[in-house]
């Protein structure tokens, strides 16, 4: 009984406290460590304020014209108010550290979230600013921290042990320029109170911070708030984004143009590319068309289809799905009667009994003479149904969030009309 408990609380340990930890170490889940800067940088200092050593601190900075970003501890921020404000009106950034310096491994979600909320309060009455940069005490976190949305979760990717006094300035001078290189978030300590540091270490911490930021200027550094260092990291990840999508929109492109090589799919007009067409035999289910006509397996049928890369030239010129569909509506205006003449000139003894097509884009159908019908049920309909949301993300120009609004429209459909009922509206012959 007693190796059970044992085990079982073992196994929640890591599953509250390791598991969570380890797969941010290791898969960058969650957690901002670098960023992907070749020039910027980002000294943080920990445990502060301190009333011996973060003037002292802060007066290198100015005169070295660095910033730097604070994670301070509750406690000391509610006793040393000036300190804090120093910090803010000499533009650094002032982040949660946490309370009290104590691994949230050992404490309850709830009495995390509960101080985390009381320091961001002290300092907004302070500051005037709510903090929204946290690291926790020792860098331990559990799923709790990890997926919580209010506190951005901030670790380092330098750190020199300062918090020893063993091999003093020269250390920390040796480990941070041997370390240090675009994107780095330093790890420093601006006090030496709290568990397992020497009281007098930031001393040597500052000693070699003369040294350092003066190569680093050298070097060609510059020294940044970690909100910034965030900034130009998530523009560099936007803009990696940007160009999977278009390296993914030029591949879908030409397997576009092989499918349609393949399958014999041509344009119903070479000056508007907008609509093509397939002649081919129906196997599906019967139609049943608001003329009164019937589209039934085996009947010979025009399979519609839209040209993808015209329709996200259009997407990319307009600023809304409004403008997207007025521009779909009057493309498929003017194609209308180009389909009807299509149908009239087929030789005789092949006639095609209409016009027949699958799309998510099929709201407004219906004012053309369309019959707008629901797929059957099956693993057609559920891989339609994949396929085109994908294309939609891909050439909407709201991208994947149009996948999240109106979700209930974004329901393939079958649209058709009998040869016959278009023929009648859109034949030039009959106008």
């Amino acid at each position: 009984m007693g190796k059970t408990v044992l085990w079982l609380v073992c196994s929640l340990f890591l599953l509250y406290g390791v598991a969570p930890w380890s797969a941010s170490l290791f898969f960058g889940m969650g957690v901002f460590r670098k960023g992907r800067t070749q020039r910027e940088i980002a000294f943080t200092f920990d445990d502060g304020p301190d009333p011996e050593y973060t003037p002292r601190l802060l007066e290198l900075l100015k005169q070295s014209n660095q910033k730097a970003t604070f994670f301070v501890l509750g406690w000391k921020a509610k006793k040393y108010p000036d300190l804090i404000r120093r910090i803010h009106e000499e533009g650094h950034l002032i982040g949660i550290h946490h309370y009290r310096h104590w691994p949230n491994w050992f404490s309850p979600p709830w009495k995390v979230r509960r101080q985390l909320v009381e320091c961001q309060a002290i300092i907004a009455e302070i500051t005037g600013e709510r903090p929204v940069l946290y690291r926790p005490p020792w860098g331990l976190f559990t799923w709790s921290d990890l997926l919580q949305k209010q506190f951005r979760l901030v670790l380092w990717s330098v750190m020199a042990g300062d918090w020893w006094r063993y091999g003093g300035s020269r250390k920390i001078r040796r480990r941070l320029l041997n370390r240090i290189k675009g994107g780095s978030v330093i790890l420093l300590h601006d006090s030496g109170t709290t568990w397992g540091a020497h009281r007098d270490a930031p001393s040597y911490m500052l000693a070699a911070l003369t040294d350092i930021f003066a190569e680093i200027q050298r070097r060609g550094y510059r020294s940044v708030r970690v909100d910034e260092l965030i900034g130009f990291h998530q523009q560099r990840k936007e803009s990696r984004l940007r160009w999977r999508k278009r390296m993914l929109i030029r591949f879908w492109m030409t397997w576009e143009k092989l499918f349609r090589s393949c399958f014999r799919i041509v344009p119903i007009d070479e000056k508007n590319r907008f609509l093509h067409l397939r002649v081919r035999t129906y196997r599906g289910k019967a139609i049943r068309l608001t003329d009164g006509g019937e589209i039934r397996k085996g009947d010979r049928i025009a399979e519609l289809h839209f040209d993808n890369e015209v329709l996200f030239q259009m997407a990319t010129k307009t600023g809304s799905s409004l403008q997207l569909a007025i521009q779909m509506i009057r493309a498929t205006e003017q194609l209308l009667p180009h389909i009807a003449r299509f149908l009239l000139n087929q030789p005789k003894g092949l006639q095609i009994k209409g016009l027949y097509g699958v799309s998510i884009i099929h709201r407004g159908t219906s004012q053309f003479g369309f019959t707008v019908t629901d797929l059957p049920k099956g693993v057609f309909a559920f891989v339609t149904k994949l396929y085109l949301r994908l294309l939609l993300s891909v050439v909407h120009p709201e991208g994947k969030q149009r996948l999240y609004a109106k979700t209930d429209l974004l329901i393939p459909k079958v649209v058709a009309i009998s040869s016959n009922e278009l023929i009648k509206k859109y034949s030039l012959e009959n106008v």
